[in-house]
């Protein structure tokens, strides 16, 4: 079953603390398989657990629970193709590089990027995103 959502680093942090309804309620859905993680999320929250100091067992946990439910989708050839076009976009934005690989992801993955920080992403020409969060 191809993915049809790709969670962005920010989404899952935020899923992961607050656990929120309105995106429960999106999640609910949705079918096993539709939504997904990058590689390349999944490097960024391990960054996060290592240096989560004295809360880093009970992060390690909560991350290995969140991977189960929502699969890593593997940073292939044709994201990193992807990656070149979608650099050259927002080439000015040189703070950003990892936002620009997971979009290049999502874009050549053809999913829809869920973020809350749609700022972030609102330059990139092929890549379809939405605010769980924020939406109606």
């Amino acid at each position: 079953m191809k993915p049809k959502y790709m969670l962005d680093t920010n989404i899952c942090i935020y899923l992961m603390k607050h656990q929120p309804v309105e995106v429960k309620k999106r999640f609910d859905q949705c079918f096993v398989g539709d939504v997904v993680i990058s590689a390349i999320t999944l490097a960024e929250l391990e960054y996060g657990v290592v240096c989560s100091g004295a809360a880093q067992l009970a992060n390690r946990a909560q991350l290995a629970s969140f991977i189960e439910d929502v699969p890593v989708a593997p940073f292939e050839v044709l994201a990193a193709r992807a990656y070149g076009p979608a650099r050259l976009a927002n080439r000015e934005r040189s703070q950003d590089a990892l936002d620009k690989l997971i979009a290049s992801h999502a874009i050549a993955l053809g999913v829809t990027l869920v973020t809350n920080n749609e700022s972030d992403f609102t330059a990139y020409p092929e890549l379809r995103i939405e605010n769980w969060v924020n939406s109606h």
